[in-house]
């Protein structure tokens, strides 16, 4: 009975030990939390030939990301040059609310946890990295810094996607009355 119990043992241990490297290199195969199990309601990795428009995004210790709020066109490829212009590590990771719940929480138990991942990429301080998304729904994408605290700290924003028959002026929101 007791050699029963040690072999039980070891091979939690061992499982869980398979479980956790995983997570802490980072490697999303498994569609652990917050990795691409809803990528279609956020879009699809673009092609670098198809980006018609780049979107610089600067990461701030501030915990904000400069803009906040970014409008596309649904069916619109972006090239996001992401800038951590801070002193501390951070990450550009899109996804729906839920995903990125999900995935701050995992962050929490493996910080060291790095993204380079067609929605999802780690920067380091004073870098930068690209991510080139296409948007093929019009609704809202959310992003987000996953390093633990940012995400609670306030660093999120939002992809706006307009659908296609959005007016060809950037600055034309058909949600404004006259």
């Amino acid at each position: 009975m007791k050699f029963k119990s040690i072999i039980v043992a070891t091979s939690t241990v061992l499982l869980a030990s398979i479980a956790t490297q995983s997570f802490a290199t980072g490697n999303h195969a498994g569609n652990h939390a917050g990795g691409h199990a809803d990528s279609d309601a956020i879009g699809k990795p673009g092609k670098a030939t198809n980006a018609k428009r780049t979107v610089k995004v600067e990461m701030l210790d501030t915990m904000r990301f400069n803009p906040q709020s970014i409008t596309v066109k649904q069916g619109e490829t972006i090239k996001f040059i992401v800038k951590n212009s801070g002193k501390a590590k951070h990450e550009m990771v899109l996804g729906t609310e839920k995903e990125l719940k999900e995935h701050a929480e995992v962050m929490k138990k493996n910080p060291g946890m790095e993204h380079d991942d067609d929605n999802q990429i780690t920067v380091q301080p004073g870098k930068s990295a690209e991510i080139i998304w296409q948007f093929t729904k019009s609704g809202n994408v959310n992003f987000a810094c996953l390093q633990p605290g940012h995400f609670e700290a306030g660093m999120k924003g939002v992809v706006v996607v307009g659908g296609k028959s959005v007016g060809d002026s950037p600055a034309h929101d058909s949600a404004h009355k006259h």
